[in-house]
């Protein structure tokens, strides 16, 4: 469903120059998550922005779904995959009532109003229908996130990218979204690139890891290393320590 090949990303020029992601690859199959996991300011969300077509400052190849995608995307290439964010209480825009926040993106996207796929999509979430009238300061933050994760679906994208997506939520109810989305996953087939610095999310959630280090994939983990705790690589090996400490 992914491909990437020696993404690339920096920012500034001359003396101020700085490469954020240098020249990584790897590949995502259709239904599987893959997490990746690092410090603040490796690089993990540049990579999900680059994949999201939110941030063209990119060099390399992106294919989606076996298609290469440019840095400035057609309609066809920006529905394919829909971004998730961190904070329900930023992404959100804090005057317009839920129904409009969700009709939005097809009325970007030329495909209809989409005040018809509102109720529906409130509810695959588990929120009440009658949520459509309510603002975002009437909901919780977990409810946010809820309408987050259904407005990232109205285009029915085939990948989901998820940015520390539980990260702002209270403990109570990070396991409640993450539930969320792994029915999601099962329900529609949807392949997930989660972005996180929670390890136990991480062991929750995700078929492989990639752990990245100053712009570079150091490791690569599957299920039965997250199980035991295994690592190839003294970097991951620090962060597993870390986060058990």
């Amino acid at each position: 469903m992914i491909e990437v090949s020696n993404l690339s990303v920096s920012f500034g020029s001359g003396e101020r120059r700085k490469q954020v992601v240098k020249g990584v690859s790897f590949q995502v199959a259709k239904g599987e998550t893959l997490g990746i996991v690092g410090e603040s300011g490796c690089g993990k969300s540049t990579v999900l922005r680059s994949l999201a077509g939110l941030d063209r400052h990119w060099e390399g190849e992106i294919r989606l779904n076996g298609q290469p995608v440019e840095r400035v995307r057609s309609r066809e290439h920006l529905t394919l995959a829909q971004m998730v964010f961190q904070d329900p209480y930023g992404s959100i825009h804090p005057r317009h009532r839920i129904e409009r926040v969700l009709a939005e993106p097809a009325r970007a996207m030329k495909t209809g109003e989409g005040w018809d796929r509102v109720a529906p999509a409130l509810e695959q979430v588990g929120l009440p229908a009658a949520f459509a009238e309510r603002f975002p300061h009437e909901l919780s933050g977990g409810q946010r996130q809820r309408v987050a994760i259904a407005r990232a679906l109205m285009l029915e994208p085939e990948v989901l990218l998820l940015d520390e997506p539980t990260s702002a939520l209270d403990v109570s109810v990070q396991a409640e979204v993450l539930n969320l989305l792994a029915d999601l996953r099962e329900e529609r087939g949807l392949t997930y690139v989660l972005v996180s610095h929670d390890l136990a999310v991480i062991a929750h959630m995700c078929d492989r890891v990639l752990v990245m280090k100053d712009g570079l994939f150091v490791d690569e983990l599957d299920k039965s290393d997250l199980a035991r705790g295994e690592t190839h690589h003294a970097y991951s090996k620090q962060l597993f320590e870390a986060s058990y400490l």
